[in-house]
């Protein structure tokens, strides 16, 4: 792909801020639908989730043990061990516990509800394990090896905010408290289409002057890490007819059409053909690598970004503007990455006037981030290896070594 950034003057370009905002613009929230907890993983809750229960919604034991008054223990020692009758076994899931009565204990499992008139449990390990008559080696404090009613969660309270992210942790806790679906925002459909007639599917022989097709399925797992539902429209060739029929059978589906390459300066650029005149904008972004970029709407139908073709300027580009405008439109509360600052292993140039990202490997351990490649667009190996972006502000075109960087967090 032609390099035309030197034929550029500074004023022609578009800003990072400003192209990002357009492109977040032509996204709307996604409709809220009622889902199982299983099917909910990665999404965003739409509403405050509200405790309908308190957890634990019952006191209980800590551990396998004996459940206890605790004044009936003031005088255990390993040596001189209290004994007292075993009047009940409450094993996890009873209902019918009996109240605990002076001067006895009952064996208790882990879990179990921890009897009216108790107040401790002394673990197994500090007993003889009797059945009918057990002798406790310890003293016990009131509150020791119980699970309060309510310590973690309390009934009435908001235990998931709107917009969080639901992962594994917030799953298992909408459980606990009974719910058995949550209101999430549906995932934002997005038709990943890749163009170019030289493109072979990975595993065919390649021919002189073909290679393998490789930012369908890069962007398509992109747009699935983020929370995206992917469609992959692969091999469609340059031609404009052929691309407009590519799109006929999902305008009424799709939320999004994100294509990669064809927005050059250059002859046969296929996406600039078909979308300038149908609701797409393109321009050219004051960032490296990635300068030429697009956006708007199809016909009214949906949103359009379109992506430079080098695969890091693909990628990078994705970071940069699509991802959080998906992860906006799907009602999440946080949609940027996380950003460290760093310590710069080795020296770095980078041009005037534009942002650039430069790949990295970020070390916590050390604090120091060490670049990664060079930096050409086509270099997806170093990309591959990287665990962060380099942030460089437009200002800034030399950091010595040990200099303070900012660093975009990918894993």
């Amino acid at each position: 792909m032609r390099d035309v950034s030197s034929h550029n003057p500074q004023h022609e370009l578009t800003s990072v801020a400003d192209h990002r905002a357009k492109v977040a613009s032509l996204l709307t929230r996604t409709p809220v639908e009622s889902r199982p907890l299983e099917n909910c993983l990665g999404l965003a809750l739409a509403t405050d989730l509200v405790a309908p229960i308190s957890l634990p919604p019952f006191s209980n034991s800590a551990m396998d043990g004996y459940a206890v008054r605790s004044v009936d223990l003031t005088e255990a020692t390993q040596e001189e061990p209290v004994k007292l009758p075993v009047s009940e076994d409450i094993p996890a899931g009873r209902v019918d516990v009996p109240p605990l009565q002076p001067g006895t204990a009952h064996r208790i499992m882990t879990g179990a509800q921890l009897p009216p008139g108790a107040d401790a449990v002394v673990p197994v390990e500090r007993t003889d394990g009797g059945t009918g008559t057990v002798a406790l080696f310890s003293s016990a404090q009131p509150g020791a090896h119980v699970r309060r009613a309510g310590e973690d969660v309390t009934e009435g309270t908001v235990v998931l905010t709107t917009g969080t992210r639901l992962g594994a942790a917030q799953l298992g806790v909408a459980a606990a408290v009974g719910v058995a679906e949550l209101p999430v925002h549906r995932p934002v459909r997005v038709l990943v289409l890749s163009t170019g007639s030289e493109l072979v599917e990975p595993g065919q022989e390649l021919r002189r002057g073909q290679i393998y097709e490789s930012n369908g399925l890069m962007l398509a797992a992109a747009v699935r890490e983020a929370g995206g539902e992917p469609t992959l429209l692969r091999f469609v060739p340059d031609d404009v007819d052929a691309f407009h029929a590519a799109l006929q059978e999902h305008l009424d589906s799709a939320d999004l059409l994100l294509t990669s390459g064809g927005v050059s300066a250059g002859a046969y650029e296929v996406v600039k053909d078909a979308l300038a005149g149908n609701g797409v904008e393109f321009t050219k972004v004051a960032m490296q690598p990635g300068m030429p970029q697009g956006c708007g709407r199809y016909r009214d139908a949906f949103a359009v970004v379109t992506l430079p073709g080098n695969p890091v300027s693909s990628m990078v580009s994705f970071e940069v503007f699509v991802r959080p405008a998906m992860l906006a439109a799907a009602g999440h509360a946080t949609t940027s990455r996380h950003v460290r600052q760093a310590v710069l292993a080795g020296e770095l140039t980078a041009p005037t006037g534009k942002r650039q990202f430069r790949r990295g490997v970020f070390d916590p351990a050390t604090g120091e981030v060490t670049l990664q490649g060079a930096p050409g667009s086509h270099l997806l190996g170093s990309l591959a290896k990287a665990n962060c972006l380099l942030a460089i502000p437009e200002d800034v075109t030399d950091l010595p070594a040990g200099s303070t960087v900012d660093v975009v967090l990918l894993d």
